[in-house]
């Protein structure tokens, strides 16, 4: 298996860290009830980790199909070369970082640990485009 197409394989597991993640901070404000629920009911406003951590799968979801079409492309196209394989962990590395930065509030930080993400999907999609 090349390192673009583990490197998706583990960008899985990633989203699966992101969804769960969210819903243990939802369920701890929330409670087990509303969980195991419907969940039809009005809710309190979300404290600043619930929202925090909400945002950050919800920019996760919106990248990672990009990056699993670049590495589905090069790799189809046999395009996959050294430069694809260190954006590929680049991004991964990136993404994996950006939750917890997230998580935490640091806002500068996170907007660095993303476009060092958008680095290495660009780097995956680059022998595609040119």
């Amino acid at each position: 298996m090349t390192t673009e197409l583990a490197v998706l394989a583990w960008g899985c597991v990633l989203a699966l860290a992101h969804v769960f993640a969210a819903v243990i901070a939802k369920t701890m404000q929330y409670g087990p009830k509303w969980n195991m629920g419907a969940r039809d009911e009005a809710l309190a406003p979300p404290t600043p980790l619930v929202g925090r951590l909400a945002r950050a799968q919800a920019n996760f979801f919106e990248t990672f199909p990009v990056m699993a079409a670049a590495i589905l492309v090069v790799h189809a196209a046999g395009l996959a070369n050294t430069w694809t394989g260190w954006g590929a962990v680049l991004w991964l590395g990136a993404r994996a970082a950006y939750l917890p930065i997230y998580a935490l509030g640091i806002a500068g930080l996170r907007t660095l640990v993303f476009l060092v993400s958008l680095a290495g999907l660009l780097l995956v999609l680059s022998p595609a485009l040119f």
